[in-house]
């Protein structure tokens, strides 16, 4: 393990971007997650129907692992993480001239997270697993608005206290690699998210929007 590890610091000061990119794409490779997918909607179906058609047995999806998740951390995550991480750090550091590891060094990090990109990650994320799985616009529409505000809102609660000690502890060369195990927990909620349909603390956050 520690090898890797080493090896892992080669690749980062090499060739950064492909050592990010690489790394995203194989740890969003969704096994875990679509062990969610599964039993949470076998268990569903059970309630609903008490059908032995929810009993099936669960197989991964290799062809979902290789060319959907694993291509949204190849492709979205990886790229866009890497210059994210390395772009707020030197506009914070250099444009705000903020301290390093000061609260309001900090604190700018986890807001800019939390209003910019975190929001714009779930809406891509979203999106993009509408369309990889087939749905069409119309449906993908009412997916996003069904499951992105409780999504937002249940993460507002986890999220800045582990962007506080990423950008707390953890240098930014290695803060994406950081997020993406984390994420590995987090594509397990989002998935968990995807499969409830009119549930009672959906309609109750969903609630709390004001009225237009």
């Amino acid at each position: 393990m520690l090898k890797l590890w080493r090896w892992y610091q080669k690749c980062s000061v090499v060739h950064p971007v492909k050592t990010r990119v690489i790394s995203s794409g194989f740890i969003w490779g969704d096994v875990a997650a679509q062990c969610v997918t599964h039993y949470t909607a076998q268990k569903r179906t059970t309630v609903e129907s008490h059908s032995h058609d929810a009993n099936r047995e669960f197989k991964i999806n290799w062809k979902r692992v290789s060319t959907t998740t694993s291509l949204f951390g190849l492709a979205f995550v990886g790229p866009i993480g890497h210059f994210w991480y390395e772009g707020l750090d030197r506009f914070i550091r250099l444009r705000l001239l903020l301290k390093h590891n000061s609260f309001h060094f900090v604190a700018a990090k986890v807001a800019a997270y939390g209003f910019l990109f975190g929001p714009l990650d779930l809406l891509v994320f979203f999106t993009y697993m509408g369309f990889s799985t087939g749905g069409s616009v119309p449906q993908i529409k009412e997916d996003v608005k069904r499951d992105f505000l409780p999504a937002l809102v249940l993460e507002r609660g986890i999220w800045p206290v582990v962007q506080v000690a990423n950008f707390c502890y953890v240098p930014v060369r290695y803060q994406l690699l950081f997020v993406n195990f984390f994420c590995l927990l987090d594509s397990c909620f989002l998935s968990w998210v995807e499969q409830q349909q009119d549930v009672p603390w959906e309609d109750w956050i969903k609630s709390l929007r004001p009225l237009k």
